[in-house]
């Protein structure tokens, strides 16, 4: 491999590089950040879907825009004793 090319890390089990990079202190092969970034559009996409329409999302608020019914599909009741 050249100096240059893109080398990147490979985990055949998220769950086991979980644990292993907690034991380690190493970056696992999916950082929260990038986790919860991808899976986000994903959500997005299905609350888009079932609404039937164009959403607009702001990013840094992690809000849709002016779109109550919408926000209220980013969460659901938690069961008790269970809060956030």
């Amino acid at each position: 491999m050249g100096e240059r090319e893109t080398r990147l890390y490979e985990s055949r089990d998220h769950f086991r590089n979980f644990i292993d990079c907690v034991l380690s202190r190493k970056e696992p092969v999916a950082p929260c950040e990038v986790a919860h970034r991808s899976i986000t559009l994903a959500h997005l996409g299905n609350i888009a879907m079932q609404l039937g329409r164009d959403l607009k999302w702001d990013p840094k608020k992690e809000r849709f825009v002016k779109d109550d019914e919408a926000n209220r599909m980013l969460s659901r009741p938690h069961r008790a004793p269970w809060t956030i």
